[in-house]
């Protein structure tokens, strides 16, 4: 346990994923010192009575100061200015992470403000909820799911082992991938989903308000289940559309040519191809609940 231990661990952001990781490190005893960073001071109110972390500050650079792991937890568009200020403060041999899901503006971003003798190891946690902030986190939330590291090909392989012991202290399986490849795999399994859900849920809105009503009294299932997608972190998202437009826009024009052609199966009464379709589909879904990723 010691060798995966951080003497101290600067959190950057204290949301649903910061603030689950900083229950790990508490649990675990990971870290001798763990350092919450967030502009508001409602949520910085938050960390010390949920005793999160042994330290607060308001300022990027004052949590990172003699940290030995940063760990930048907020959404995409604030990478640059966390750089910046951290810059100048990291001392030779730190390890800075993050927990974001896109890479190849994680290494865009950060990789040219780094100093030297800082290591960054840009790693996404494949694990969340719809629900954000400090109270929503809980420690279990990495168990039996996915983190993905997209080391750079002259990183420090000591600095991606330990960034890898540490998810995997969390309950998290480690997997190694390029950040290119990564973009384009999430823009199918996670992005491009969020954006229909977002994207369904705002046709309801638009729709006359005696059908609206109707539509969220009879929301069971379906719709259901897209309102709590749809519910998720705007600004996070906001951030992962902007930072990721290539991969989301190739997946979506897929989609779209998909989507048509199932709309001509369904306007010619072509019901084998219907079938076909879902039962195909319905065969993924089993193959995601044989991998416990349900």
């Amino acid at each position: 346990m010691s060798a995966l231990r951080f003497e101290r661990v600067a959190l950057i952001g204290i949301g649903l994923i910061g603030s689950s990781l900083a229950r790990v490190l508490r649990r675990d005893g990971l870290a001798g010192e763990i350092v919450a960073c967030a502009r508001q001071a409602a949520t910085l109110d938050a960390v010390r009575r949920l005793g999160l972390a042994d330290r607060v500050t308001a300022e990027a650079a004052d949590a990172a100061r003699d940290a030995d792991l940063v760990m930048i937890c907020t959404p995409l568009s604030a990478y640059a200015a966390i750089g910046r200020a951290i810059a100048p403060v990291l001392k030779p041999g730190a390890i800075v992470s993050d927990v974001g899901s896109v890479k190849g503006a994680v290494v865009r971003e950060l990789k040219p403000l780094l100093p030297p003798g800082v290591h960054l190891v840009p790693g996404h946690p494949v694990a969340g909820t719809e629900h954000s902030g400090p109270e929503a986190g809980f420690a279990e939330m990495f168990h039996d799911r996915w983190c993905i590291l997209t080391p750079l090909p002259d990183g420090d392989a000591d600095a991606l082992e330990r960034v890898g012991a540490l998810w995997r202290a969390a309950g998290m399986k480690v997997v190694t991938m390029d950040a290119e490849h990564h973009d384009k795999v999430l823009a199918i399994t996670s992005h491009l989903p969020h954006l229909i859900a977002y994207t369904i849920v705002g046709t309801a809105t638009d729709l006359e308000d005696t059908l609206k009503s109707e539509v969220i009294k009879f929301s069971a299932g379906g719709f259901r289940d897209f309102t709590r997608i749809a519910a998720s972190d705007p600004v996070m998202w906001r951030d992962v559309f902007l930072n990721n437009r290539e991969a989301v826009l190739e997946m979506l024009q897929r989609f779209t040519e998909d989507l048509t052609a199932l709309q001509r199966a369904i306007r010619w009464g072509e019901g084998d191809k219907l079938q076909e379709l879902f039962t195909r589909t319905r065969a993924i879904r089993r193959s995601i609940i044989e991998a416990k990723q349900a």
